[in-house]
């Protein structure tokens, strides 16, 4: 990319520099950056690695190919592990993750160069500036499958569009295309596609000039009077989203995902035995 030098390069992530700037982007093209193991546990250590390195005045995060992130790759554990294996992958890789992304001392821009769904949304209105293709649209798709919003999305999102809003997203799970996100405040500035990676180039350059400890400090208010109960809302999250993982609901909504039909929630019925 015209400007940005490859700093490190694995199968999963890839990170570039530039004029005190590094462009974080999320390597999954085949599965629409969705997260697996690999790829949160090194965007985690990327983040802190990056909180640390003085020379490191301005991120960007980002996704290559035609999504920013399709969120949770599903393809994940049998039933019968996958009450503790939610647990462990969000108090082990997804929580600690967003809690670097908001603890970095530095000024972060989401560039949503396509769909941001499920925790891939969470990632993206995580960051302190969110830019989005004209194309790219936010989806809190967890209801669709029978969950809860994760990755601190129950604090961020309301705290991004107000508490009815977030309900709106949260419940109905429908595409809120950029347009709209930008009306709502979910996004701050919304580009042509081809000018997206220009724009958001221009600004965090802008931001590595700038004062970077008058934004650490900033970005440390803003925390403590907007997202104080950040931490606590991921450790609630991650327990209610254990409890959800082992019902019929989400049984049935991964099935009807993977079948492509409209699923058919019981409610509060309890999984069936194997």
């Amino acid at each position: 990319m015209n400007g940005w030098d490859v700093l490190e390069e694995s199968q999963v992530l890839r990170l570039l520099g530039q004029g005190g700037a590094v462009r974080v982007e999320l390597c999954r093209p085949e599965s629409l950056n969705a997260f697996d193991e690999p790829l949160a546990l090194e965007l985690l250590a990327a983040l802190r690695r990056l909180g640390v390195d003085d020379a490191v005045r301005a991120v960007v995060l980002t996704g290559t190919g035609r999504a920013f992130s399709a969120g949770a790759d599903i393809k994940g554990p049998s039933e019968g592990d996958r009450g503790e294996a939610t647990r462990r992958v969000l108090r082990e890789q997804i929580n600690p993750a967003i809690l670097a992304l908001r603890q970095l001392p530095k000024p972060v821009i989401a560039a949503v160069n396509g769909p941001a769904a499920g925790v891939g949304c969470s990632f993206a209105v995580a960051c302190d500036l969110v830019v989005a293709a004209q194309s790219a649209y936010f989806l809190l798709a967890f209801a669709n499958i029978g969950l809860v919003g994760d990755g601190g999305a129950t604090i961020t999102v309301p705290a991004r569009v107000g508490l009815g809003r977030a309900s709106v997203l949260s419940l109905l799970a429908e595409r809120l295309p950029a347009a709209e996100a930008l009306q709502w405040g979910l996004a701050d500035r919304v580009v042509a596609d081809d000018e997206l990676d220009a724009v958001t180039t221009e600004l965090a350059l802008r931001l590595a000039a700038g004062p970077t400890r008058s934004y650490a400090a900033t970005k440390r208010a803003l925390n403590a009077s907007m997202l104080a109960g950040l931490a606590e809302q991921l450790e609630l999250e991650t327990e209610l989203q254990t409890d959800l993982a082992i019902s019929a609901d989400h049984e049935e909504g991964i099935a009807a995902f993977g079948e492509k039909r409209k699923p058919e929630f019981r409610g509060f019925t309890a999984p069936q035995p194997a």
